[in-house]
């Protein structure tokens, strides 16, 4: 049994917390709330504020996943979570032998580049914003760790609770009027690709420094509104614009784990989601 620390138990962090728990490893989530997690010590702390990290030096986890969401979408919030809070817990490890391996989940809004060519890790990450600037800061602290590391790229996360696509797609005017290339990862195959990580990592078989974690379809987004429109029925413009803008990625290096995706495409995952919403 392996001791995991968890920082950031959120929707996703939360997910992946449970599983672990399942599987029978002590699992640790350190949240900003003090609610409570079935299986899971929550401890109360937040990575903005130092002192209230002091009780994760006594942990000493084999694992540590840094699971932080931005509070905001400023240059401020996102210095925050995933640059200072991220050196904040960091520094509380400093001292741990036991420690094996740091995650820590990104986002593919490092690759800045508008392109129809399809991005992989082997990508060079060209930052368009001060998010994509931040994370890229965040994942080079860990060049400095002398245990492994891996960062986790994610596209745009959905699924239960995450209904933003849905409901744009119930106001047809309110669509955009430029087109773009989109992708996704459904929150549930987020978590256990994670989960299927941290057990290689536990039965030492080699992982990948750097991981695009989204599903094997880059569409456009009109293609998935039309398609939600029609499953909803709801009366549409058939025009699709051309497409101008966004980025295609690969999940390659993603499949060539081994990882089974439940949700391989946006059809599936958003009629498991609009079966769960409507039945």
């Amino acid at each position: 049994m392996a001791t995991i620390l968890i920082v950031g138990c959120g929707d996703l962090g939360s997910t992946v917390a449970l599983q672990l728990a399942q599987k029978g490893h002590r699992v640790v989530g350190v949240r900003r709330s003090c609610t409570l997690l079935a299986n899971v010590d929550i401890l109360q702390a937040d990575v903005t504020q130092p002192e209230s990290l002091k009780k994760l030096e006594e942990i000493q986890p084999d694992l540590l996943i840094y699971c932080v969401a931005a509070s905001g979408q400023t240059d401020a919030h996102y210095q925050a979570a995933y640059v200072d809070g991220l050196r904040n817990v960091l520094a509380t490890q400093a001292n741990n032998a036991a420690l094996q391996h740091e995650f820590f989940v990104s986002s593919t809004r490092v690759y800045g580049q508008q392109t129809d060519a399809v991005l992989d890790e082997n990508t060079p990450a060209m930052a368009a914003d001060f998010g994509g600037e931040r994370l890229l800061e965040g994942e080079r602290l860990l060049n400095d760790l002398t245990c492994g590391h891996t960062v986790l790229r994610l596209s745009g996360i959905y699924g239960p609770g995450r209904l933003r696509m849905i409901n744009l797609a119930k106001t047809p005017e309110l669509w955009p009027a430029q087109n773009s290339w989109t992708n996704r990862i459904h929150r549930d195959d987020a978590a256990k690709f994670l989960v299927l990580l941290v057990q290689k990592v536990l039965h030492q078989t080699p992982i990948a420094p750097c991981y695009i974690v989204t599903d094997s379809a880059s569409v456009s987004q009109y293609e998935v509104l039309h398609w939600l429109a029609t499953q909803l029925r709801i009366p549409s413009n058939p025009h699709v614009p051309a497409i101008e803008h966004g980025k295609r990625l690969s999940n390659q290096a993603m499949l060539m784990t081994g990882f089974e995706m439940q949700y391989p495409d946006y059809r599936a995952g958003y009629a498991a989601l609009l079966a769960l919403n409507t039945g």
